[in-house]
């Protein structure tokens, strides 16, 4: 049956009416329309089961293992960590974080064919490093990566570092076709994480006011749209740094999802945002959207 519902203003598409928007929304990343967004959720696309965490709590479970936290919190990634940092060193959280994402992460399909298109921005939002490779394995020479950065250790005024995909850091501002900002960091090239609830103290202050947003990000989501895909938006983190990182975008917005699975706090999220939800398998829309044909 197709279907387009609305609950507090929130839309779902179903079915052929959800077909024909992922449809649209090809034809919109072939022309630089539209900025995926893309989640740890992407990492399920595989056959195989990911050889690091993809969910937040799957992080916290990987470092509870080497630290147990309290009960109260064991299951919340940011603070576990905290709960690390505060009694094993920074240090130690850090280098615990690049051994859990230690292992090699080859793209999927859906990357891969991602890594082709002449997009101007890509927002990764999780420690993978798979959109990165993807870019990396094209040979392409016009990307840059934005990552953001800890300031827990910081002397300068710092929020984000920039490298190309040969793992050089660059100089802020540098130019490119192609910008890949990780907001929370990545596993490559240098272990950048922002995992603990210290590291977004300051962030969370500034960046309501856009402070820690780079520059470039702010000037190409201006006449642009969101596609979220592989993205929950289940915790208050997530759901400030999507607002965040799409204020002042001129939208549509839409998001791959299941709509069975929404907690309240998400439908609230995406209906406040106007973010049309996808009822759609992801493997199944990343096939329809990856697939030959435009």
């Amino acid at each position: 049956m197709n279907m387009i519902s609305a609950l507090n203003h929130l839309f779902i598409i179903r079915d052929s009416h959800a077909s024909k928007q992922l449809d649209l929304l090809k034809k919109a990343l072939y022309a630089d329309q539209i900025i995926p967004y893309l989640g740890p959720g992407l990492l399920r696309l595989k056959t195989v089961e990911p050889s690091v965490p993809h969910t937040p709590e799957t992080v916290a479970a990987a470092l509870n293992a080497r630290a147990p936290a309290p009960s109260k919190i064991r299951t919340n990634m940011w603070s576990v960590a905290q709960f690390i940092e505060q009694r094993r060193h920074r240090r130690t959280l850090q280098a615990w974080m690049a051994e859990i994402f230690a292992g090699p992460v080859a793209p999927t399909v859906f990357h891969a064919w991602l890594a082709t298109l002449p997009l101007s921005l890509i927002v990764d939002s999780w420690y993978d490093g798979a959109m990165r490779a993807a870019l990396a394995e094209t040979g392409r020479t016009d990307v840059i990566e934005i990552q953001g950065v800890t300031r827990a250790d910081a002397i300068t005024d710092i929020w984000t570092r920039t490298y190309d995909l040969g793992g050089r850091e660059l100089q802020p501002g540098s130019a490119a076709t192609t910008v890949l900002y990780t907001p929370h960091g990545s596993i490559r090239p240098a272990a950048n994480f922002l995992v603990a609830d210290s590291d977004y103290v300051e962030t969370l202050t500034e960046i309501d006011i856009q402070t820690p947003i780079p520059q470039v990000m702010k000037e190409r989501r201006t006449n642009r749209g969101f596609l979220f895909f592989g993205c929950r938006f289940d915790d208050q983190m997530l759901r400030t740094y999507a607002r965040q990182i799409m204020k002042r975008s001129q939208g549509p917005h839409f998001a791959v999802i299941d709509s069975a699975t929404l907690t309240k706090n998400e439908r609230r999220f995406l209906a406040a945002n106007a973010i049309t939800v996808i009822d759609m398998p992801a493997g199944e829309a990343a096939a329809r959207l990856a697939a030959a044909r435009v």
